[in-house]
């Protein structure tokens, strides 16, 4: 079985940390969440998610990915946290999947996941921080290699579902593409 750390950060974008959590483990996915601190984490626009963990009772632990999700000051919170730069950096060494969405692709950058690369973000968070060996790509998902980038809450399910096919599979992320009931 996969096993996939979101780790959950004051101020994340709840949209797109339920769409990868909940999508995740429609597909049969072990998905642990950590806050980056011990109790509740209050999202973006007021929702509050009780993460599985904090950051440093898993930060041991043997994932095949780590998933990023964005909103502000969420992203701006994982960036600043030195664990997560050296989770990033691990996994990256080991050949797993960093993933991040929104905001959070700067996370990936700050950690030197991104020279050299393809890769999309929430528009103009990429830009700004003028990475000239990224390259930027107008797309809601972007995948190059073991790196997957996505745009926003918008672009939440496409970019979770592409999370499905690496890790379990297209014929898992039909699946759970069908039980969803998207439009064609």
């Amino acid at each position: 079985m996969a096993h996939v750390l979101v780790p959950l950060a004051q101020g994340c974008e709840e949209l797109e940390a339920v769409s990868i959590i909940d999508l995740l483990r429609r597909a049969g996915v072990e998905v642990v969440t950590a806050g980056l601190a011990d109790g509740p984490v209050t999202c973006s626009r007021g929702v509050v998610i009780v993460p599985d963990a904090t950051l440093d009772d898993v930060l041991d632990g043997d994932f095949d990915m780590i998933v990023l999700p964005g909103g502000l000051p969420g992203a701006d919170h994982l960036d600043a946290d030195a664990r997560i730069q050296r989770l990033l950096k691990q996994m990256a060494q080991q050949g797993k999947y960093t993933a991040a969405i929104c905001a959070a692709p700067k996370v990936l950058a700050s950690a030197g996941l991104l020279q050299g690369r393809q890769a999309t973000s929430y528009p103009g968070v990429i830009d700004a921080m003028g990475l000239a060996d990224t390259r930027y790509v107008d797309q809601p998902v972007v995948t190059d290699g073991k790196v997957i980038t996505s745009r926003g809450p918008g672009t939440a399910m496409d970019f979770a579902l592409e999370l499905i096919k690496k890790l379990v599979g297209a014929e898992q992320r039909q699946t759970v593409e069908a039980s969803l009931v998207r439009p064609d």
